[in-house]
């Protein structure tokens, strides 16, 4: 009974979960814009092409903000009603034929479309200063730059077409067919074979050199990059080829668009974004070699590849089921590392998202995989260990089977959980009944059962879990028992688990052999969490000033300048033109360490005040911004631009910077002697600033 139940119910869902204009089918959409950066315009025309399935009177387009100077349907003028955030016609349609819909408008997107860098008047003066355009359709949506479906059941083929100052290039989704200039501007023809949803409709406007690669079947990879950047275009998108060619053969379908493109972006709005055979992400994933060993892209990388699949080809109907994206690209992200960085890699990733996940469970916050309002924790991380565990319960022939089978039965249509839970039920032969109780609809996360998996499926979390029993429970003291298994494994991943755990119970003589073992992530472990740095270990201490960390090299600079003051100007000569990641992180301790260091460089102190101060400013990326706000509130006072740079900062685009110079500007209110300042600042203010300015006087 219970699989007659399920195929009345996918029957159901294949005609019940339609767009939200049931008896209208978009075909086509042909879309040509001019970009005007200065104006933060957009403009021009898009073409539909749609069938009407049974008779109705009336259609929607959602369009947000927008001015209509046209309206044809059928190359015929028709009365219109704009709504501000629809586009509506009254219009007996006839069933079982064909229309065109053409749309020429403006708009001046508030959202979703993001200029950066037009409004610099002096850009040569800063080297890291970046002109760009930019999309983030997920979450706010297309329709503020193009009429179009803020409903994801609606899939459309689309052409795009954009024209653009000849200096600068353009990606957008779909194969590049021809550019051309006319009239001072260049114009960008893609062309796409297959339907998607509007939210995944891209483009980015910059100045780039690309990196071309090729899969092992076929596909092309263009791998972009600031021209700045040569050096950093290989670390940063190391393995890609590698990832997409292990995804293609683990998913077991072939990937389903004309090409792929990765693609950076200044202040991006997340990590990445999986826009239809086009990432666009965050560049602060763009590393050099050294900073590849502490923080790199190979994880967002897979993620976002993986949505190619998960999300792009196929679709959730809403968000009761979104852990058929973000789940499934996480544990596919997972396995992609797992086949670039070994076994023990994935399982400790595991590992520590389990202890999460326990822990919001034991808080009470515990939340349900098919909860529409649940966090990003549950949805990615939770709802990769429901397909891990799933895994395990049907095993991994019926796992890729039922994987597939999904796949290729709701291509480019969308699909719910339901249909995910037939499939696999159908593929393995199983009732997965209890696999939905315990893993998708209750809210506490099965921790013991999670950790259970992990000890046998992974030799390093069997003895470390072996090494916590047994510190809690013999009589032998800790460093005995740390030593035995110290000296039992040869696992790197184990050993930097047992300093980072453990570091504090270790005597003077075990931390000397764990500097000696010149394992960079191990001797990283101990600069991190070591809190004081004693003085038999100020000469091994120092040593770390020569690894190749930026994590070890941030972290050593400022403990032993704390701890040995009379060595300060060595350390600081040392580490002179050292810069970090992309936020600087070890220019900006360099630079604030300088200037608190007593008789060090007194003739260039005011350059370097001039330099730190000026890391506020918008011409940076976000988050190097952040921590020069940071530094500069902790050590130092905020002269008048860091405030005004902070007050731009609360209007930001980026929602957690725009927190946090929230958070920090009500900080500032607090006291009087900022309150003053922050008023008579004001009132050279307008706009948004004004209006966030004022609302907090009141």
């Amino acid at each position: 009974m219970r699989y007659l139940f399920l195929i009345i119910l996918v029957h159901f869902s294949l005609t019940a979960y339609a767009q939200s204009q049931p008896k209208v089918d978009f075909i086509t959409g042909a879309v040509s814009l001019h970009i005007d950066p200065y104006a933060q315009e957009v403009s021009g025309e898009v073409v539909y092409t749609f069938d009407v399935l049974e008779k109705v009177d009336s259609l929607f387009l959602d369009a947000r903000n927008m001015h209509f100077e046209t309206v044809r349907l059928n190359n015929k003028k028709v009365p219109f009603r704009n709504s501000g955030k629809t586009i509506s016609l009254k219009k007996r349609l006839k069933p079982g034929r064909s229309y065109k819909l053409s749309l020429a408008y403006r708009a001046k997107p508030k959202q979703t479309v993001y200029f950066m860098g037009w409004n610099r008047e002096d850009p040569i003066s800063n080297r890291d200063f970046l002109q760009q355009v930019w999309t983030q359709g997920q979450g706010k949506y297309t329709s503020h730059w193009l009429p179009s479906f803020d409903d994801m059941n609606e899939k459309v083929v689309y052409d795009l077409k954009l024209s653009f100052d000849p200096g600068y290039d353009i990606i957008a989704n779909g194969k590049l067919k021809k550019m051309e200039e006319k009239d001072s501007l260049k114009l960008w023809s893609f062309d796409m074979e297959h339907p998607m949803s509007s939210y995944l409709l891209a483009f980015a406007i910059g100045k780039y050199q690309k990196r071309m690669e090729v899969s092992s079947s076929g596909i092309p990879l263009e791998l972009y990059y600031y021209p700045k950047d040569s050096l950093r275009a290989e670390p940063t998108y190391r393995y890609t080829k590698r990832i997409f060619d292990f995804l293609e053969q683990e998913i077991g379908l072939a990937y389903p668009w004309q090409n792929y493109k990765q693609i950076p972006v200044k202040d991006f709005l997340y990590a990445g974004m999986e826009n239809t055979g086009t990432t666009i992400f965050s560049d602060a994933y763009v590393v050099d070699s050294m900073a590849f060993k502490d923080r790199n892209y190979v994880n967002v990388n897979a993620h976002e590849m993986a949505h190619q699949w998960f999300g792009n080809l196929v679709t959730e109907v809403d968000g009761n089921h979104h852990w058929l994206h973000e789940g499934f690209a996480t544990y596919y992200a997972l396995l992609a590392e797992q086949a670039v960085f070994g076994d023990v890699h994935f399982f400790w990733k595991l590992y520590d998202t389990a202890q999460q996940l326990g822990e919001l469970s034991d808080s009470g916050k515990g939340e349900a995989l098919v909860d529409p309002k649940a966090s990003s924790l549950t949805f990615y991380e939770k709802g990769a260990w429901a397909l891990f565990m799933l895994r395990h319960r049907v095993g991994n022939r019926a796992f890729k089977q039922g994987i597939k089978n999904y796949l290729q039965r709701f291509k480019f249509k969308n699909a719910t959980v339901e249909d995910l839970i037939w499939e696999m039920e159908s593929a393995s032969d199983t009732d997965l009944s209890d696999f939905q109780k315990v893993w998708l609809q209750d809210k506490q996360f099965p921790f013991t059962k999670a950790m259970q998996t992990l000890r046998a499926s992974c030799g390093d979390i069997e003895q470390f879990h072996l090494l916590q029993r047994e510190l809690t429970t013999s009589s032998e003291s800790n460093e005995t028992i740390i030593q035995r298994y110290w000296d039992s494994t040869e696992s790197i991943d184990l050993k930097k688990r047992i300093v980072s755990t453990y570091h504090k119970s270790l005597s003077i003589d075990f931390l000397i052999k764990i500097f000696d073992t010149n394992v960079p992530q191990i001797r990283q472990a101990l600069a991190v969490q070591m809190e004081k740095v004693p003085l038999e270990l100020k000469s091994k201490f120092e040593t770390l000033l020569n690894d190749q960390s930026y994590v070890t090299l941030e972290n050593a600079l400022y403990k032993l300048w704390v701890y040995f003051p009379n060595d300060r100007k060595t350390y600081l000569d040392q580490s002179k033109k050292w810069f970090g990641f992309q936020n600087g992180n070890v220019r900006l301790l360099w630079l604030t360490l300088a200037l608190l260091t007593k008789a060090y460089n007194e003739e260039s102190k005011l350059e370097y005040y001039r330099e730190l101060r000026g890391y506020t400013s918008s011409n940076y990326p976000f988050e190097m911004r952040q921590l020069a706000f940071q530094w500069i509130k902790e050590v130092f006072d905020f002269n008048d631009e860091n405030l005004r740079d902070l007050i731009q900062a609360t209007t930001h685009h980026t929602w957690q910077f725009r927190k946090y110079a929230r958070a920090m500007l009500d900080k500032l209110l607090k006291e009087e002697r900022y309150k003053e300042r922050i008023v008579n600042l004001s009132k050279e203010l307008g706009g948004k600033e004004l209006e966030y300015v004022n609302s907090k006087m009141q």
